[in-house]
């Protein structure tokens, strides 16, 4: 209830009314039914407007200790993110990935839409970052469907590191949806999780316009960080890519085999 609040009284109509996101590919997201909407990652604002731009609830996974936190300040939290359509990732497994992938299946399975940030983290300077391999286990072990979206603006609205950057009008683009059912019961494959999740980041860059580096964002904001670092933290332009990664278009070829996807998903 708190989540169609949020969306049709409280914050949406203001979002609407400021921003006016526009939308593409509406067509290409089902009326009903599980489905996974796999997303670039610019700004925390992605949240807010990939969601707005439906009819339909979509849940996406958030840190358990928004949920777990003591006090009144955590009641608040718990229901603020429950209510917005977060659930908490399940950590019974004792892995942080493998408990996202069961809060993740526990949503499909409920039919309902569930959201996914493929990079794991927001993209360091605009560009699109190699995709995880947990969506792609995600999709072959549970036969769902993977609509490729792609954001566009919201980190001018809301740059990393900043609460508000400067007022644009966002874009929201659903492709059509991936099946990957011809790969049934080979969810354990790494060199198939590694094809399909590098096919569904070459439609996210497709619908975003985006740049794409074949390297872990994660990976590019240690360099950063470490650029900085031995610069005496002067900062300077984020380099993002070290000499010899490439750039460009995502193949889907094979990954290394020091790739650490293929430890966790």
């Amino acid at each position: 209830m708190f989540y169609w609040f949020l969306k049709w009284i409280a914050l949406g109509p203001l979002l609407r009314l400021v921003f006016r996101p526009e939308t593409e590919g509406l067509e290409n997201v089902p009326h009903e039914g599980p489905a996974i909407l796999a997303s670039n990652h610019l700004s925390y604002a992605d949240w807010l407007f990939m969601p707005l731009t439906l009819n339909r609830k979509v849940t996406f996974v958030a840190k358990a200790e928004y949920f777990t936190t003591p006090g009144l300040k955590g009641w608040l939290q718990r229901r603020f993110f429950s209510g917005a359509g977060q659930v908490p990732i399940d950590r019974s497994s004792g892995d942080s990935a493998a408990g996202a992938l069961l809060s993740a299946k526990r949503v499909l399975s409920a039919g309902d839409l569930f959201g996914i940030y493929p990079e794991g983290t927001r993209s360091p300077d605009g560009r699109l970052y190699r995709g995880k391999t947990g969506v792609a286990r995600l999709a072959i072990e549970t036969g769902v469907p993977v609509i490729p979206t792609g954001v566009v603006g919201t980190d001018r609205i809301a740059p990393p590191g900043k609460t508000f950057g400067r007022w644009t009008r966002p874009m929201v683009r659903f492709g059509k949806p991936l099946d990957f059912s011809r790969y049934e019961g080979l969810e354990n494959d790494r060199f198939i999780l590694r094809s399909a999740a590098d096919e569904i980041m070459y439609e996210i860059m497709r619908l975003s316009g985006q740049e794409y580096v074949d390297m872990y964002a994660a990976r590019a904001k240690a360099l950063d960080k470490e650029a900085a670092r031995r610069s005496g933290g002067r900062g300077g332009t984020p380099t993002g890519t070290p000499t010899g990664t490439a750039t460009g278009t995502a193949t889907g070829t094979a990954p290394r085999s020091d790739d650490p996807d293929l430890k966790a998903s």
